[in-house]
């Protein structure tokens, strides 16, 4: 039977991710909209800003603010036109938010077999 030892606090995972030789999460990606947005491009050669608001049920402001975190980091570029008049704005994964997301995504799986195993 698997230890049900009380949940870890802010110290104690400190010292978790410490002994067991992990980085710190990569806080860019962690946040819940810039994780959609960077997933949703990953299965996605490129999504329009009207596509990720709908796919993540976001506010236009919302996601202006994390696709620019995003863009400021590199983990995506941003295509700007005109349909008509009407302007369009095109995200995709860079090669370096591919394996940003990557590198997380592997992160949180190591996590995940840690905690399953204690």
């Amino acid at each position: 039977m698997k230890d049900r030892s009380p949940a870890r606090g802010p110290r104690e995972m400190r010292g978790f991710y410490a002994a067991q030789g992990t980085p710190a999460l990569d806080r860019l990606i962690h946040e819940r909209v810039r994780l959609g947005i960077a997933s949703a491009l990953a299965v996605n050669e490129s999504l329009t800003f009207s596509d990720l608001k709908a796919l993540l049920k976001t506010s236009d402001g919302n996601l202006s603010v994390h696709a620019r975190k995003l863009e400021e980091a590199q983990y995506v570029v941003c295509t700007k036109s005109f349909a008509g008049r009407t302007p369009k704005s095109e995200y995709r994964l860079t090669p370096a938010g591919r394996k940003a997301l990557e590198r997380y995504l592997d992160h949180m799986e190591a996590l995940i077999r840690a905690t399953r195993e204690r």
